[in-house]
Parts: structure tokens; C-alpha cells; sequence
């Protein structure tokens, strides 16, 4: 397999962790972004300590700004970005007539605008070369919703508007774009969720689990491959059967 540069923001995290992994595996040179550069660095050496040199660059997605020098740094390390993996999110829970505006415009720019921040930059360089893999990370409460959410589920729905919009106008480059939507997936953030709690919500998915960042990673992996290229403004949903539409 060609070996590509690879760009995922958000990637410190544990489908992100996941994810650089897996691309890794696929022979690609893979780099992510860090807010915090302590936290960047334990990350950093512990994925060395497993086999893995990341590129590490400082990029608040959220600043256009940031995030074309982000790509530029990606660019200048590492090579051109043919793969960008969106991934990068936070949630800021509350229902909706007590939700301030902060809560709203954090959430909203974290997970949507950036989206917009951090492909914007990169995908002039994919059409000149006519070859790309775009792909974003949404949740299975941008399809079903969620009680507390409505600032994350509007995000996570704006991310696939915004695949296929991107898929119609770049098809005929041979760029790609795509949106993957996880469920519950058992990263440290689920897991610190009170037992019982977590009981409930896998008794509600029918495989009777929570998933398992790798199983996102993979998904993300079949999108990239070069056979995928028929592939394009396409949503897989990987939830365990939580929520099933077509």
C-alpha cells in the first residue's frame, strides 16, 4: 500500500489514540494535534513506548488560524496531507432552556467549526493532486439525538451535512469524503461513568456491549484503503445495533 500522510485531529484521545494507530498499521505517517503540550508529551511516549512515533503539532482547531499553521507544520514535517481524519470533540451537556451561549458556541466550535478550520487548508492541495481521503467523526446522537445534547447532536448532524456536500464537489478528483458515527464506545470518558449507569446503556445496544475504540479505528481504515475510492458522501453507523436507519 502507498504510504500517505496522515493528519487526525483530536488524536490523543481514545477512538483518536485508536485511530493513529490503526492508520500507523496501514504503513501511513501519521501526525495529531495538542492544546496542552504536557499532556501531548506523556501521550507521545507512551505511544513510543507501544511502538509508534507520532508527529506531535501545537493547533487549536477552533482558530482558523491555528489550524492552517497546524497543517503547514504537518506539511513542512511530514509531507502533503492526502488523509484528514476530523475527529476532534468535546461536549458540554445541559438541556436546552438552561444552556448558556458559551455552552452552545464551545461545543459548536470545537466539534463543526472546525471541521471547516482544519479541511479548508488541505483540501486545495488534495485537488491538485487528485487523490484524498476526508473523514469525519460524528456520534449516533447527531442521527437519534440526545436529552441534554442539543448543542453536540446539532454539531455531529452539521458534520455529515457537511460530507456530503464536500463528497458532490470533489467525486470527480478523486478525493473521498465520509462520516463515521460511533455509539458508546468504552474510552476513558465512558468508562468513568457510574457502573451501573454504563449497565443500562449496554443492556439498551442489541450485541449487549459497549464498542471498543479499535472497532472505530478499522472503519476509519476501510475508508482510507485505496479500494474504498466508490465510496464518497456515504455515513457508517458502528454502534451495535443502538440505532438502525437506512
Amino acid at each position: 500500500m502507498t504510504t500517505r500522510v496522515a493528519l487526525v485531529t483530536g488524536g490523543t484521545g481514545g477512538i483518536g489514540t485508536a485511530i493513529c494507530k490503526k492508520l500507523a498499521d496501514q504503513g501511513h505517517k501519521v501526525a495529531t494535534n495538542y492544546r496542552s503540550e504536557e499532556k501531548a508529551k506523556a501521550w507521545q511516549a507512551q505511544m513510543k513506548a507501544d511502538g509508534y512515533d507520532f508527529a506531535l503539532v501545537k493547533g487549536d482547531v477552533t482558530s482558523p488560524d491555528e489550524a492552517e499553521a497546524m497543517v503547514r507544520e504537518v506539511e513542512k514535517t511530514l509531507g502533503p496531507i492526502d488523509i484528514l481524519v476530523n475527529n476532534a470533540g468535546i461536549t458540554r451537556d445541559g438541556t436546552f432552556h438552561k444552556m448558556s451561549a458559551a455552552q452552545w458556541g464551545d461545543v459548536i466550535n470545537t466539534n463543526l467549526n472546525s471541521v471547516f478550520n482544519v479541511t479548508r487548508p488541505v483540501i486545495e492541495g488534495m485537488r491538485g493532486r487528485k487523490w484524498g481521503r476526508i473523514i469525519q467523526i460524528s456520534s449516533i446522537n447527531g442521527l437519534k439525538g440526545q436529552y441534554g445534547q442539543a448543542n453536540y447532536a446539532a454539531a455531529k448532524a452539521g458534520m455529515h451535512g457537511f460530507t456530503i456536500s464536500l463528497a458532490r464537489e470533489n467525486a470527480k478528483l478523486g478525493i473521498t469524503v465520509n462520516t463515521v458515527s460511533p455509539g458508546y464506545v468504552a474510552t476513558d470518558m465512558v468508562m468513568a461513568v457510574p457502573e451501573e449507569v454504563r449497565a443500562k446503556i449496554a443492556a439498551d445496544i442489541p450485541t449487549g456491549r459497549l464498542g471498543k475504540p479499535e472497532e472505530i479505528a478499522y472503519a476509519v481504515a476501510f475508508l482510507v484503503d485505496e479500494q474504498a475510492a466508490w465510496i464518497t458522501g456515504s455515513n457508517l453507523d458502528i454502534n451495535g445495533g443502538h440505532h438502525m436507519g437506512w
